[in-house]
């Protein structure tokens, strides 16, 4: 009996103060940070790019008919999906950023960093023609240019919206949670089996995992 409450007395405990979450490293921050601006800086580059070299003019035709630059002014989601929903779209984004923003304290991965910066980048990208351009604030259109063979019209934030998607498709097949760990598995063992999880100043040269000896992991 005495053994019994001991244990509830154990797990009351473990309920009542749950392991605090690891911080992010660092160096994995700067590279959700560095990634989202860099996405950011090229579809806003590239948007001026065809603003200025496509108004009015005829499509250009990059993989024949298959991948042409076409400038559409698109008040709906990636790729010209959901328009009538502009001002749903805006407030979804916001929310959004302030998901990722909140939840990239934990990262502790460097598949799930990449995966965050390039949502992070989409999203303000598309997020920045929607306050800004016409017809208003909150209901701007975002600029796409890129012709799929006539399916949609999107642009880089929405590629980098994608490629994040199937990137963190591939992190939960492989069950690799956000701060690193796989499913079921503690973080010493985690760190132990040198998986995709990077602590507070153990990443390496590049973001890269450095091993406990000081060395760089492989990969």
């Amino acid at each position: 009996m005495q053994v019994m409450q001991g244990e509830n007395r154990a797990r009351l405990s473990d309920s009542a103060h749950p392991a605090p979450v690891t911080p992010a490293s660092p160096r994995l921050i700067r590279l959700f940070v560095g990634v989202a601006l860099v996405v950011y800086a090229v579809d806003q580059a590239t948007k001026a790019w065809a603003l200025a070299a496509l108004t009015d003019a005829a499509p250009r035709e990059v993989l024949g008919d298959f991948l042409r630059l076409y400038l559409v002014r698109n008040p709906g989601a990636a790729f010209s999906l959901g328009t009538g929903s502009t001002w749903v779209l805006t407030l979804l984004a916001v929310a959004v950023l302030v998901v990722l923003i909140r939840a990239s304290r934990r990262l502790g991965s460097l598949g799930w960093t990449w995966a965050f910066g390039l949502v992070l980048g989409g999203a303000l990208g598309n997020l920045t023609d929607r306050l800004i351009r016409d017809p208003g604030f909150g209901r701007g259109h975002v600029v796409d240019f890129i012709d799929y063979n006539g399916w949609f019209v999107g642009n880089v934030a929405d590629i980098a919206i994608v490629g994040a998607a199937f990137l963190i498709g591939l992190l939960a097949i492989r069950g690799i949670g956000i701060d690193g760990r796989r499913d079921g598995q503690s973080e010493g063992s985690n760190r132990a089996t040198g998986s995709d999880s990077i602590g507070p100043g153990e990443a390496g040269e590049g973001g890269i995992p450095a091993a406990a000896d000081g060395t760089e992991r492989d990969g």
